[in-house]
């Protein structure tokens, strides 16, 4: 598995950079906008408010999903579909913080969906 909770150098990703409320777009279009952001080592992702396109829920994106980071456009490019983000495990933002075996479902679900 490739780490997905890390950003590809490729991403134009600058460590603090503020993303919080960045369009998302996956590889078929809008999905919502960034609510949180993390960076840290090894455990990065995005928390992503994808408001009316899935009944107001939030998901939780690895880093690793982030292809592009366009500071300009205050827009972030994602390798995957809308329909792999919609299957996605569900996110509860209750439960995420130090759930080893979430973050491992996530990763692989996310790992093994890359394009």
């Amino acid at each position: 598995m490739t780490n997905m909770w890390s950003y590809d150098p490729e991403s134009h990703y600058t460590p603090g950079a503020q993303i919080v409320g960045f369009k998302v777009e996956a590889i078929d279009g809008h999905i919502g906008k960034v609510d949180e952001a993390t960076e840290e080592v090894g455990s990065s992702y995005l928390v992503v408010d994808t408001g009316p396109w899935i009944f107001g829920k939030e998901v939780l994106l690895p880093a690793g999903t982030v292809v592009r980071v366009d500071m300009k456009d205050e827009k972030i490019l994602i390798n995957r579909t809308k329909e792999q983000i919609k299957n996605a495990p569900e996110y509860d933002k209750h439960e995420h913080h130090g759930n080893a075996a979430y973050r491992e479902e996530l990763g692989t679900y996310y790992d093994r969906g890359h394009s």
